[in-house]
């Protein structure tokens, strides 16, 4: 590697969100979600280290703590681990667009855009190997090895890609401008008895695999809502200004804060966000990220 390799590293959209029960083996929870990938995307770049650099190298400006407690610097340390890629040492930079903390895996999009780029760097041509990379990272990861829309089951990482979308939309982000820890959203539902049993998961996964990519609004559905409304009051605020800029369904993004406002047209969409124009963060429109042909098009 002579120059920078770069990759988007799109957002991720909870089309769905069903929660299930805990899984014994892992206390994760059962999950039945649709993943949907944004044109909304950090970018992320991958470059050989100043010379006399011993340890790979990550860069985030905006992000709270050590850089090497970042996902991304955590992905390339389980890249080399697993795969025993020796080579030497890289610079990753992240510039970060996703709303940091917000539900909307932006630190899981960086971290599978960091084994996309080591993986193509050291040769290694395996999505399996980084999927199973990816799990260990957290259950979001794998998803984002190869972002489309995906029914995933599980905790997350039984993905069945389902094409699409159909067509394209408008989606409204909108970010409280607070974090909201992902563990807290789920105790919290765990103590609000939020979690479905096994025969209510099934059922609700049954329903959306027979409407395919292709969601009736009754499905668009996020059962962490009343515990991410409970946790932190702008959430209830944030969804009511997004129903009342003329979205056609809001919903919270992943465990929250930051809830989406889904429109029929992209052009609803920036109407929306000039009428939400006064607030902080401002509003941000994207639509649904499309997989590059090829790989070399990610590039």
């Amino acid at each position: 590697m002579t120059g920078a390799l770069h990759e988007a590293a799109p957002a991720k959209l909870n089309v769905c969100l069903f929660l299930g029960p805990r899984r014994p083996a892992d206390g994760r929870h059962e999950l039945v979600t649709v993943f949907q990938p944004l044109t909304l995307a950090d970018r992320v770049a991958l470059e050989p280290a100043p010379l006399g650099t011993e340890a790979d190298e990550v860069s985030c400006p905006g992000v709270d703590g050590p850089p090497e407690a970042n996902l991304a610097a955590a992905a390339l340390r389980a890249f080399r681990a697993r795969t025993g890629w020796a080579g030497p040492a890289v610079r990753l930079r992240i510039d970060k667009r996703i709303p940091v903390a917000a539900g909307m895996a932006g630190g899981s999009a960086d971290a599978a855009a960091a084994l996309r780029l080591a993986a193509r760097v050291a040769g290694v041509e395996d999505d399996d190997l980084l999927r199973e990379v990816a799990f260990d990272l957290g259950a979001d990861v794998p998803a984002q090895i190869r972002p489309e829309r995906y029914l995933a089951t599980g905790a997350g990482e039984v993905l069945r890609p389902l094409g699409g979308p159909p067509a394209d939309y408008g989606v409204l982000v909108l970010a409280a401008g607070e974090p909201l820890p992902t563990a807290d959203v789920f105790r919290r539902a765990d103590e609000m008895g939020l979690a479905r049993d096994a025969d209510d998961l099934a059922a609700r996964l049954r329903a959306v695999e027979d409407h395919g990519p292709d969601l009736p609004d009754d499905l668009v559905v996020n059962d962490l809502e009343p515990a991410a409304r409970s946790l932190c009051p702008a959430v209830a605020a944030a969804l009511d200004a997004v129903r009342a800029a003329g979205a056609d369904v809001a919903l919270l993004c992943g465990s929250g804060p930051t809830v989406a406002g889904l429109f029929g047209t992209v052009d609803a969409a920036r109407a929306a966000a000039v009428r939400l124009g006064d607030r902080t963060p401002r509003p941000v429109v994207a639509t649904p990220w499309r997989a590059p042909a090829t790989r070399e098009a990610a590039a």
